[in-house]
């Protein structure tokens, strides 16, 4: 029940109906299906298999039975938003689409989402432009679907659903921890191992809205009563440069900048990652030299280091496994070389 309930904290609800007082019991899609407009009992049946129709606070399955008082929750990965969508020509680059999935390589500095401050120019609006006079299979309208997201200045691989059907199935996998997520990371400081796992509970800063911190995980407590949402990272040392490490993470949960906050909480903040105290220099010496050397990484680099490199999935309707691999982008490559050379130099130079 624990990993139920962390499933549903990453949801949000769309519909809550409170069932009737002389509500004859009723399969709870068929309930659905007449309770809510414009929904197909495919859609529905797929949301209740993947876990996100809930009955009092539990998952149910389709063949529940809706009882009088039954409060209902149908949770999605995506929330819902009180604001129109307008289709707008926005560039992004697609590595793989068929009928039912997109794979899309994001570029920094592309917001995913529409939101407070960014309303238009977003990757989803550009998707709804790509869409338009598109049909999918069931001659619908294209249109897309968000399983996952990624920040704003974080660069790399996202899909995206291409129908409701495949969201559903697509955000089970999430949910269930099956996706294959990896990303690259340059952060501040050198680590005595070469592995390890980050666990923390992720909530939103009670000084700062707009970042996340980490708080204490309570293993006697249920998730409802955590603070914050359970999260793991796991790292892993990929190549060492004296003050700063190009790191490997997998993320075993999905929360807000995760790599990012737990990071910051571990010592080891991400290489200009201004929200988490990234931009300043944290290790190394006091050589003016070295001072300028930073600051041309900053300006060769600004945003911070990390970038979604390996994306695998199962997909929502073949079955079949895909992979997809991302080369690090020119700013994150370039700042990488320039600290490999200072390392190589350092070391020549004792």
């Amino acid at each position: 029940m624990a990993d139920e309930l962390e499933e549903q904290q990453e949801l949000y609800e769309h519909y809550r109906i409170s069932v009737d007082r002389g509500q004859e019991m009723l399969r709870v899609d068929k309930y659905l299906q007449t309770h809510i407009e414009g929904v197909s009992r495919t859609k529905i049946q797929a949301a209740t298999k993947a876990g996100c129709v809930v009955v009092n606070d539990k998952p149910v399955k389709a063949n529940y039975r809706v009882k009088p008082l039954d409060v209902i929750s149908v949770l999605l990965p995506e929330p819902p938003h009180d604001f129109e969508l307008v289709p707008e020509p926005v560039d992004f680059h697609i590595v793989y689409e068929d009928d039912d999935v997109l794979v899309v390589d994001k570029q920094a500095g592309l917001v995913v989402h529409p939101g407070h401050g960014n309303y238009t120019g977003t990757l989803l609006n550009g998707l709804l432009y790509y869409f338009q006079g598109k049909k999918g299979r069931d001659g619908n309208d294209v249109f897309p679907y968000l399983v996952h997201r990624i920040d704003k200045d974080t660069s790399g691989l996202l899909l995206v659903a291409k129908n409701e059907e495949s969201q559903v199935v697509l955000s089970k996998q999430f949910f269930e921890h099956t996706i294959e997520r990896k990303y690259l990371a340059l952060v501040w400081g050198d680590f005595a191992d070469d592995d390890g796992t980050v666990v923390g509970n992720i909530g939103r800063s009670l000084q700062d809205r707009r970042v996340m911190c980490v708080y204490p995980y309570d293993d006697q407590l249920p998730m409802d009563q955590q603070k914050g949402k359970y999260a793991v990272t796991h790292w892993h040392v990929v190549e060492r440069f004296a003050y700063v490490t190009l790191i490997e993470c997998v993320l075993e949960t999905g929360r807000t900048h995760q790599i990012r906050a737990h990071m910051r909480h571990i010592g080891h903040p991400l290489f200009n990652d201004a929200a988490y105290g990234g931009d300043a220099i944290l290790k190394g010496t006091t050589f003016s030299k070295y001072k300028q050397f930073v600051m041309n990484c900053f300006q060769q680099l600004p945003r911070q280091a990390l970038h979604a490199k390996i994306l695998g999935f199962v997909h929502p309707m073949t079955g079949e496994r895909l992979h997809f691999e991302s080369e690090l982008p020119q700013d994150m490559q370039g700042c990488i070389d320039r600290w490999r050379s200072y390392s190589i130099n350092r070391e020549i130079l004792g």
